[in-house]
């Protein structure tokens, strides 16, 4: 019988560790949109001035 409470106590501590790294990684990926809207923000300027609209793609001819 104490093995099977052994095995309770294992199964819920590797997902317990399991929700804490996903946890980590949702945070991480807010982070990391935040970090790339700034940066779309500071790039907004160079790219109007250089005549090409935000999200637009130039086909190359030739």
């Amino acid at each position: 019988m104490g093995w099977i409470f052994a095995a309770v106590a294992l199964a819920f501590m590797g997902l317990l560790v399991l929700g804490v790294l996903g946890f980590r990684v949702l945070l991480a990926a807010r982070e990391l949109g935040k970090e790339v809207e700034r940066t779309s923000r500071r790039l907004e300027p160079a790219r109007v001035l250089s005549g090409r609209g935000a999200g637009t793609i130039h086909d190359p001819k030739g």
